[in-house]
């Protein structure tokens, strides 16, 4: 089958999926990408043009079987302007996150255009895929909430056609770029905690940081390892939080390479994350494959990514369980929690999901149900 996969915002988690699946798949992919550079608001405006123009550029842009295609791109305009190319081929559209019920940070309002744009989406498309069930029960969720700001036909109808032709496809992982940091000791004293998530609002670091000062308070020791990608490596509160724990840390800053960022989760023995906002969590999977022990928040994705038989031990509900659950982890990590972690996480490489994403894209392409 040949498949053209359109990913108008090609960085991070969304190159991720594209490339890792383009490399493992079974099928011919065409991959047409756009630079992050130009920012997601500007791809969600105007990638349509783009696209639909690199489209037209193609040798045989009529010779696919499917269009794949990601909650960044106006797809609904893309199929107008490609129309006389795109004929009735079937396509699917990948919500890595969607724009209504991405918390925004504090002063800013929402601007419709954009969750309206992830609707018409939704609504143009032969099928919709979300990288996690949570992110598919809070999008169809929050839908009529959208359509119902509008005085008169609001068609909430349609909402159960789109739940009706969506699916789940977790996001496959490059694992096997991790196991060259295995040779790395592990089991130092104290136990090591990983912060790999980005430095943003989102992720939340002043609770983590918050958390370890608690920890400090109850007389409990720990090292540190901080790797997650920061926007302002001079932020005030990034500067604050080195200066307050930086004896501590084994790392302190994003990884240069594959190599290092491997290394790095090796050596460590529990991933943290305080997030108020995870539609998947690529980093906890991969920090969990290198044999750390998570603890999350008992709330969005987690506790579909964290195994059922760890939840107990591993979510906490407030900022203080999460204390808590730290501390617990700390004084002890039984090997079979760390087993587990892995052979859980394992399940996410791309060995195992390109058979999955393979068999959902030939169905749609079938135009099967889902």
């Amino acid at each position: 089958m040949r498949i053209l996969f359109l990913d108008p915002f090609h960085g991070g988690s969304h190159a991720a999926v594209s490339q890792g699946y383009a490399q493992h798949s079974q099928h011919e992919i065409t991959l047409l990408t756009m630079p992050i550079n130009g920012g997601w608001r500007w791809r969600m405006r105007g990638a349509a043009v783009t696209m639909a123009r690199m489209l037209r550029q193609l040798p045989d842009p009529r010779g696919y079987d499917l269009i794949v295609t990601t909650d960044m791109l106006d797809l609904a305009s893309f199929l107008g302007l490609a129309r006389g190319l795109v004929g009735d081929t079937p396509v699917a559209l990948y919500i890595h996150e969607n724009q209504l019920t991405y918390p925004l940070p504090q002063g800013r309002s929402r601007d419709l255009a954009f969750p309206w744009a992830n609707y018409t989406a939704a609504l143009a498309a032969d099928a919709v895929f979300f990288n996690s069930a949570f992110h598919r029960q809070v999008f169809l969720e929050a839908l009529p909430g959208l359509v119902g700001r509008f005085h008169d036909h609001q068609e909430l109808d349609l909402i159960e056609g789109i739940a009706a032709r969506s699916g789940v496809l977790h996001p496959g992982v490059d694992l096997a770029r991790l196991a060259q940091g295995a040779g790395v000791a592990r089991g130092g004293q104290p136990p090591a905690l990983l912060w790999n998530s980005r430095w943003e609002y989102d992720k939340n670091p002043a609770a983590f940081f918050a958390a370890l000062e608690e920890l400090e308070r109850r007389g409990v020791d720990f090292r540190l390892i901080v790797v997650g990608e920061h926007i302002d490596p001079n932020h005030a509160d990034f500067l604050a939080a080195r200066e307050r724990f930086g004896s501590k840390a084994l790392a302190w800053g994003f990884a240069p390479d594959t190599a290092s960022y491997a290394r790095l989760l090796h050596q460590a023995d529990i991933v943290v994350s305080t997030a108020i906002q995870e539609f998947f969590g690529i980093s906890l999977i991969e920090a969990m494959y290198c044999g750390c022990v998570p603890i999350a928040p008992q709330r969005l994705s987690y506790t579909e990514v964290v195994p059922a038989t760890l939840h107990t031990q591993c979510l906490y509900r407030t900022d203080a369980e999460l204390a808590d659950r730290l501390a617990a982890a700390i004084g002890g990590l039984p090997e079979g929690l760390r087993q587990e972690a892995r052979s859980s996480a394992a399940a996410y490489d791309w060995a195992q999901m390109a058979p999955r994403y393979d068999s959902a894209f030939a169905a749609v392409a079938r135009r099967a149900p889902l």
